[in-house]
């Protein structure tokens, strides 16, 4: 089971941190991601992380602005949004155990936290 949470509003050009707990301990066995939808657009992935947290990918959009971690001891990965933009505004949901990485299918979603940049 995965938890989402750390959506809110900010300003464009400042910062926010979006957290997502596992309850289960064989989270460090997961390839994780976080992925977006804003209204009347499709669900897109916007950060991947390897189970070791050892490889990252990262969406074009976001590249060098956002920065997506975890922290297996602790169950939680975490995507952290600098410089947002008024066009990052989407509902971020965490996914896990890709069949495909980084975008592919997941198995094990959490509940969409908003985030909404205003300009």
């Amino acid at each position: 089971q995965l938890q989402a949470s750390g959506g809110g509003l900010v300003q464009a050009g400042g910062s926010l941190r979006l957290s997502c707990a596992g309850s289960d301990r064989t989270f460090s066995n997961y390839d994780m991601a976080w992925f977006r939808q804003a209204p009347g657009k499709e669900r897109e992935g916007v950060a991947a992380i390897s189970y070791s947290g050892s490889i990252t990918h990262y969406a074009d959009s976001v590249k060098g602005r956002f920065t997506i971690s975890r922290d297996n001891a602790e169950n939680t990965m975490y995507l952290q949004m600098n410089y947002p933009k008024p066009n990052d505004t989407a509902a971020y949901y965490c996914a896990a155990a890709p069949s495909n990485w980084p975008f592919g299918r997941y198995d094990f979603w959490g509940q969409g936290t908003q985030v909404t940049v205003s300009s």
